[in-house]
């Protein structure tokens, strides 16, 4: 009869509990929590090779467990301490443990020059086209003077126009009699070459996503006041003292335009061409590289503000200001575009 064989079958079972279960596996359990705790503590680098080889036996060891747990219903203390270990086991073997400090050396050592060199080619068309405006305006000033006043106003050439003099002009360059006059003066339009650069170099950035077009006209107009500043000067005999004022402060000010164009270039052209992917993912996948140049453009734009503050104020001479210009130049070029191996903390 059907009743008869139940208990038999009851018999035959093989006997399952708890305390079982924990003898034979309890010793995994602590072995795999004390490598947790000595990597939690101290980290990777303080674990032997052969406890690096046994931290991923013990963590499957313990998932197993977890899921003969799970199975067999046992007791839920039990339960809840194997799942505990295993999340712990998961984030520490397989997530990314790194602190603030490291996060930071990380992003300024690889992450931001990887990004700056993934849009060298957006960099060269925005330095083109920011050289572009500059030859234009310079060009147009040059041959009519006139044109000077539809490309700086009244308010911000404090005189610095091509009705004055040389030696007013040279005043302002920090040189001369009226140097300390002159140069508060030419101060006013720095800083207000600063600011307008920064505004400029945002909302390049800002409005990438509408094909790049506003990117290459706002990129083009940031050379157009430089240009007619420096056709004025140069029609005194003032060009090359008036590129040494600009220089300190101005390759750098000026690299970080063209990394803010170049990063609104970057989505815009993900958004026209994207490829196989989604115009969404293409973009997505864009911002997060010009995010990142986007980040490293704002220190820029904080060192170009210390060196326009400070170095060209301090330093008059102008073959200094342009060995410190270069020298910040090549120490950009070299920061960005020399590879380096990513090493493994």
């Amino acid at each position: 009869m059907i009743p008869a064989t139940a208990p038999t079958r009851a018999l035959d079972a093989p006997s399952f509990s708890t305390s079982r279960f924990r003898a034979e596996r309890e010793a995994d359990w602590i072995a795999f929590d004390l490598l947790l705790t000595k990597l939690e503590k101290k980290g990777a680098k303080a674990l032997t090779s052969d406890e690096l080889l046994q931290l991923p036996l013990l963590y499957r060891a313990t998932l197993s467990s977890l899921s003969i747990a799970r199975a067999t219903s046992l007791d839920k203390a039990l339960l809840d301490h194997l799942e505990a270990l295993s999340i712990r086991g998961y984030f520490l073997v397989y997530g990314v443990r790194e602190s603030r400090l490291n996060r930071l050396r990380r992003f300024f050592l690889y992450d931001w020059p990887a990004a700056v060199r993934s849009v060298w080619k957006e960099t060269i068309i925005i330095s083109l086209i920011i050289l572009l405006g500059a030859i234009t305006s310079y060009s147009l000033v040059a041959s009519n003077p006139e044109w000077y006043y539809n490309f700086v106003g009244d308010d911000m050439s404090g005189g610095r126009d091509p009705r004055a003099t040389a030696e007013f002009l040279q005043s302002t360059l920090g040189h001369g009699k009226a140097a300390s006059a002159g140069e508060s003066g030419l101060h006013v339009f720095a800083t207000y070459l600063f600011t307008h650069n920064s505004q400029v170099s945002i909302m390049s950035f800002a409005l990438g996503f509408a094909f790049g077009v506003p990117t290459m006209m706002l990129e083009y107009y940031q050379g157009i006041g430089l240009g007619a500043m420096a056709a004025v000067f140069s029609a005194k005999g003032l060009g090359f003292d008036f590129g040494g004022w600009l220089f300190i402060h101005g390759t750098t000010e000026l690299f970080a335009a063209a990394l803010s164009g170049a990063a609104g270039l970057r989505i815009g052209a993900a958004v026209v061409f994207p490829g196989a992917r989604s115009r969404l993912q293409a973009a997505s996948e864009a911002g997060r590289t010009a995010g990142k140049v986007m980040v490293g453009v704002i220190v820029m734009l904080f060192a170009a503000g210390l060196l326009e503050g400070f170095g060209r104020q301090l330093i008059t001479d102008t073959m200094m200001r342009y060995a410190i210009g270069s020298l910040m130049l090549l120490f950009w070029i070299a920061y960005y575009y020399i590879p380096r191996r990513e090493d493994v903390a």
